[in-house]
C-alpha cells in the first residue's frame, strides 16, 4: 500500500506544480479539471501521511520493546503498540476505498427526466412528489435546480418533468436514483380507500460537455413553436418554444421554459447531448455489469430500485435490501441514508474489482 500511496504522492506533486503555470490558469477548463483532481489526490496524501506516521510509532514500539532496557519505557511502548495497531485496520480500509479510481463522470452535473408510469393520475401526482424530493436533497446540499420541460398532470403532479442540477459531484451522488420509483397507497383519486400501486420512472444523465459528444447539426431539425400552458403575453405569442428531433436515433427534445428562443434552444441542445452521451454510458454500464454483475447502477432503467409504502410509513430499496421506516422524513427529501448505504455497497463492489490492482 505504501507503494501506491507514493505514486500518487508524485502525481499529487505534479498536480501542485502545473495549477500555479499561467498557461494552466488561462485555460479554464483545464484549470478546473486540475483542482478537482488536486482535491481528489490530496484526500489520499493526507491520509498516507498518518499511515506512515501510524507504521512508524510500530516500528519505534517494537525496536523499545525489544531493547528492553528501561521497564517505564516499555510499558509505554506497549501501550503506544496497542493504540496503533488498533487503528491499523479500519485506515488501511479508508486509504482502499480512497484508491478506488474514480469514475470522471461522478463530478459532472445532471439532467434528470421523472416520468409518470402506470397509474395514471395517480403517477402523475407520484412523479411530483419524487420532483420536489429531489427538489429538496439539492437545496439541502447547495445544488441548483434548474427545470427544462414539465407536462403537467391532469390531477397535480406531471406526467414528466425534465430539470437540471449543477453542484459538486451530483452525477456520483444522484446516479443512483436511476431506475422505477414504485409508490403504494391509497390515490387522492380514490373514493374507495383502496392501496393502489402506481410508479414513475427516474432517468438521471451525466450532463454531456461540447467535447463528450460530436453533435451533428445537420442531422438535428429544429422545430420552433409558440408556448403553451401558463405564461405572461411574450411566453404564449413568441415563437420561443423549441423541439429538437434527432434524426438518427428519432429522439425529440422540447423546452419552452425560457421565454427566449436562444435559451430554450441552447437548454434543448444540452438534454439532447446528455440524452446521446448516456446511451454509450448505458452500454458501459451494461459491460461492467456483466463483468462484476454489479446490483447498484447497471444502467437498467427498467429496473425496480425503490418501493415507498404509506400505509406502513416504510421504504424499500431492493437493490440492497434496505428498509427505512421513515417515508415521511424521506419523501421530505431525506434521502441521503439511502444513497450513502449504495455508494458503500457500489465501492465494495469496485473494491473487490481492484483490489489485485490495489
Amino acid at each position: 500500500m505504501l507503494e501506491k500511496i507514493q505514486i500518487v504522492k508524485q502525481r499529487f506533486d505534479e498536480v501542485n506544480d502545473l495549477i500555479i503555470q499561467p498557461d494552466i490558469i488561462s485555460d479554464q477548463k483545464r484549470y478546473v479539471q486540475l483542482n478537482k483532481e488536486y482535491k481528489d489526490l490530496k484526500k489520499i496524501v493526507d491520509k498516507g501521511e498518518v499511515y506512515k506516521e501510524l507504521l512508524d510509532n510500530i516500528a519505534e514500539a517494537k525496536e523499545i520493546i525489544a531493547d528492553g532496557s528501561d521497564a517505564e519505557m516499555v510499558e509505554m511502548a506497549k501501550m503506544q503498540l496497542d493504540e496503533a495497531k488498533e487503528g491499523l485496520p479500519a485506515l488501511e480500509e479508508e486509504i482502499r476505498f480512497l484508491l478506488i479510481p474514480k469514475d470522471p463522470d461522478d463530478a459532472k452535473n445532471v439532467v434528470v427526466e421523472v416520468r409518470a408510469g402506470t397509474g395514471g393520475d395517480e403517477a402523475s401526482i407520484f412523479a411530483g412528489d419524487l420532483y420536489r424530493m429531489y427538489s429538496k436533497y439539492c437545496s439541502d446540499k447547495g445544488w441548483k435546480v434548474d427545470v427544462v420541460s414539465t407536462s403537467e398532470g391532469t390531477s397535480g403532479g406531471f406526467k414528466e418533468i425534465i430539470f437540471e442540477v449543477s453542484g459538486e459531484d451530483v452525477y456520483g451522488t444522484l446516479k443512483f436514483e436511476a431506475g422505477v420509483h414504485r409508490v403504494q397507497r391509497v390515490p387522492q383519486t380514490e373514493t374507495q380507500g383502496r392501496v393502489h400501486t402506481s410508479a414513475a420512472t427516474v432517468m438521471v444523465l451525466p450532463e454531456a460537455e461540447e467535447f463528450d459528444v460530436e453533435l451533428d447539426m445537420t442531422e438535428v431539425r429544429i422545430e420552433r413553436t409558440t408556448s403553451t400552458g401558463p405564461g405572461g403575453q411574450s411566453v404564449n405569442t413568441t415563437y420561443s418554444a423549441i423541439k429538437l428531433h434527432h434524426e438518427p436515433t428519432g429522439m425529440i427534445v422540447s423546452c419552452q421554459d425560457q421565454k427566449s428562443s436562444h435559451k430554450n434552444l441552447e437548454k434543448a441542445l444540452k438534454v439532447l447531448r446528455s440524452r446521446l452521451y448516456e446511451l454509450e454510458l448505458a452500454k458501459k454500464q451494461a459491460a461492467d455489469s456483466e463483468k462484476r454483475k454489479s446490483m447498484v447502477s447497471s444502467g437498467d432503467r427498467s429496473a425496480k430500485i425503490r418501493t415507498y409504502n404509506y400505509p406502513q410509513g416504510r421504504v424499500t430499496d431492493h437493490r440492497i435490501g434496505l428498509t427505512l421506516y421513515d417515508l415521511q422524513n424521506i419523501i421530505n427529501g431525506d434521502i441521503q441514508k439511502i444513497i450513502d448505504e449504495l455508494m458503500l455497497a457500489e465501492n465494495t463492489e469496485l473494491l473487490k474489482a481492484n483490489d489485485d490492482v490495489i
